[in-house]
């Protein structure tokens, strides 16, 4: 009897150990580090080069790579989470420079290729739709505001007629997230859509030349908007 005894405690006492190592979430704060991949895709909302509009446009996804530390602040199933994050977003479009105007005309192409830079601010509200044992699934969304870091943007023009051409961002601007994460213990996987709110491009210039041979700066209307897919791998605690 007395062995028995001391073999529940001993099993009682693993298990109570057991749950405190794999359910981080029934603490009230985490903090936890996630790195992973995101494809990125513009929503161009107008896009014109001298007097001809682009109505078509192809966007081919390219692969970025972004790191994050984030806190969470639990209240039973529901739980807020700041986040901050360094990304590295790239994304190329191609088109027709002639646009729709000259359909007969062998088509060609110029592209736009991007890389751009930012520390992006999530703040999240999140639902955990599962929380059973060392397993649990969440629900998730929120604003993000996003700071460009301009010095470090590539942004291409090929084969554009145009020389000289420049396009500065906004430095600061909103998203709409949501996404769904599952985790297993400390580990854990995150998916998000991120939908950009307004447009990040504040001004494209090109150096023109003038008839009489002077130079000066002329305009290309490219507003666009950001849409992006990642997927992380992570570790709370």
């Amino acid at each position: 009897m007395l062995v028995y005894c001391l073999i529940s405690v001993s099993v009682f006492a693993q298990g109570n150990t057991q749950d405190k190592i794999e359910r981080p979430n029934n603490r009230r704060f985490n903090i936890g580090v996630k790195a992973g991949f995101n494809a990125s895709m513009f929503l161009v909302s107008d896009f014109k080069i001298k007097d001809v509009t682009i109505d078509e446009i192809q966007n081919n996804y390219r692969v970025g790579y972004f790191g994050a530390l984030f806190m969470r602040v639990n209240m039973k199933k529901h739980f807020i989470q700041p986040e901050v994050s360094y990304n590295v977003s790239k994304c190329e479009i191609t088109f027709d420079k002639l646009g729709s105007h000259h359909p007969d005309i062998e088509p060609d192409y110029a592209s736009v290729v991007s890389k751009i830079h930012s520390i992006d601010f999530p703040i999240l509200y999140g639902y955990n739709v599962v929380k059973e044992g060392p397993y649990g699934m969440s629900i998730f969304a929120g604003p993000k505001l996003r700071y460009i870091w301009g010095k470090k943007n590539e942004i291409t023009f090929e084969n554009f007629d145009q020389k000289g051409i420049h396009e500065q961002l906004y430095p600061f601007n909103i998203s709409a997230v949501i996404g769904v994460g599952v985790n297993i213990s400390r580990i854990f996987f995150d998916f998000r859509y991120e939908q950009g709110l307004h447009n990040i491009s504040k001004s494209v210039t090109y150096d023109n030349i003038n008839p009489d041979g002077s130079t000066g700066v002329s305009n290309i209307t490219f507003r666009r908007r950001d849409q992006v897919l990642s997927f992380s791998l992570g570790v709370i605690f």
